[in-house]
């Protein structure tokens, strides 16, 4: 069982038991979120794409951790000038532990 979700301007497959990293979010850690941008849910053979989300599909997790991530350098120049720019980035980050999917009120697999 998985679910197909989109959370900012990334989308994450997911199943229960699954630690993901999204976009900082304002949660407390240990606190529980539901996720409602589901755009596609697989349950055995039972496969629902919605146009573009399923209706009554939620995943809900658990909120982790906040945290920053790797520093990634980006570096400029311009050839022949002299001119070049260095800079470094760490892009703030939640970590969620996925508890379940639903379906209309219902979740499809129980917690773990």
């Amino acid at each position: 069982m998985y679910a197909i979700l989109r959370q900012g301007n990334h989308q994450y497959r997911v199943s229960p038991g699954d630690l993901i990293q999204i976009d900082l979010i304002d949660a407390e850690p240990g606190s529980e979120v539901t996720l409602d941008g589901v755009l596609a849910v697989r349950n055995g053979s039972q496969f629902h794409v919605g146009a573009p989300q399923v209706d009554g599909a939620t995943v809900r997790a658990k909120v982790t951790r906040h945290d920053r991530g790797e520093k990634i350098m980006v570096y400029k120049f311009t050839r022949r000038k002299g001119a070049e720019r260095r800079r470094g980035h760490r892009q703030s980050f939640t970590e969620l532990y996925i508890r379940a999917i639903g379906m209309n009120g219902s979740d499809l697999k129980a917690e773990e």
